[in-house]
């Protein structure tokens, strides 16, 4: 499920969970912005998810917003998982310990972004999230900017301790696998671990 409102960013969402994952469905919020940048737009989307009439026949349910609005609500009245990428992706940085961070480029929501990780590793040595410089509606659309914004704020993660990295956003699920070769430590994809913790989930066979 995308809460943003983009369906091609819907179906590179598709394609990422499709790598490990059979059979995947996309679900594109019908209103609201294209990227969701505040607090607000966070939440609207959140209610869109919570009330989206979904097919019959589901296994499970992502929720491809890096704050995993209506997730909550959502896996309330379903009974099979619904897993959100923002808390997957926490969960998968912190395991073993690592310390670790966000990179994002929307900076209205680092205070909700910083509270998730918190709840979803609320153990874990977390470092708190960094911004890429500049506006992010103008970085989404110029793909070599976004990755070279995004990697100067990879590298201050991890001159800060960072041995793990979230690339913080269901969006930028793209500009993540175009850095994971070119950062100094790991960097984890919020869709991609979300559909390995659905698979796991779901006791599916590994490809």
């Amino acid at each position: 499920m995308n809460p943003n409102s983009n369906a091609a960013t819907t179906r590179t969402m598709c394609a990422i969970a499709g790598r490990v994952l059979p059979e995947v469905t996309g679900w594109t919020a019908p209103a609201g912005p294209p990227l969701l940048t505040n607090p607000a737009s966070l939440a609207e989307a959140g209610r869109l998810v919570a009330a989206a009439e979904l097919p019959g026949g589901l296994a499970g349910v992502i929720v491809s917003a890096f704050g995993d609005p209506g997730r909550d609500e959502l896996a309330a009245r379903l009974d099979i998982p619904v897993i959100g990428i923002g808390e997957a992706a926490a969960r998968a940085a912190a395991q073993g310990g690592r310390t670790f961070a966000v990179v994002t480029h929307t900076p209205a929501l680092e205070t909700s972004i910083d509270a998730l990780m918190h709840n979803a590793a609320p153990d874990a040595r977390y470092l708190g999230t960094y911004l890429a410089d500049g506006d992010p509606t103008e970085l989404s659309a110029d793909p070599k900017k976004l990755d070279a914004a995004l990697l100067y704020a990879v590298q201050r993660a991890c001159d800060d301790g960072a041995e793990a990295v979230i690339i913080g956003g269901g969006p930028l699920g793209e500009a993540a696998d175009r850095l994971a070769d070119h950062a100094p430590c790991v960097l984890v994809s919020p869709i991609l671990h979300a559909a390995l913790q659905m698979q796991a989930k779901l006791r599916l066979p590994r490809a």
